[in-house]
């Protein structure tokens, strides 16, 4: 099982040591890991009970919406879940949301 996971990490690792990539594959390999983080985020963000929810119960979805500009001003991991975590708390402790 450890040789599956490991070979498709050292296979390109060892094809494509010490050379350059195409500006144009460098761009877009850029890509793929915030195309991955959305991926993965916003299902867990918009979707509740399989339908979308936007209403004010759904306390993760607008805590989110606040950090996302918090951590596109600032490049701060900590200063975005600062915010974030606190946005909740004080979402439940108002007695909105789940």
């Amino acid at each position: 099982m450890a040789v599956v996971t490991y070979l498709p990490r050292l296979l390109p690792t060892l094809f494509l040591s010490g050379r350059s990539l195409r500006p144009i594959i460098a761009s877009w390999l850029r890509l793929v890991p915030p195309a991955v983080l959305a991926a993965m985020l916003i299902p867990s963000l918009l979707v509740r009970k399989d339908s979308v929810d936007l209403s004010l119960e759904n306390l993760f979805f607008w805590a989110a919406l606040i950090a996302f500009p918090v951590a596109w001003k600032w490049n701060s991991l900590f200063a975005t879940v600062i915010v974030g975590m606190g946005l909740v708390a004080l979402g439940r402790y108002l007695g909105l949301g789940m």
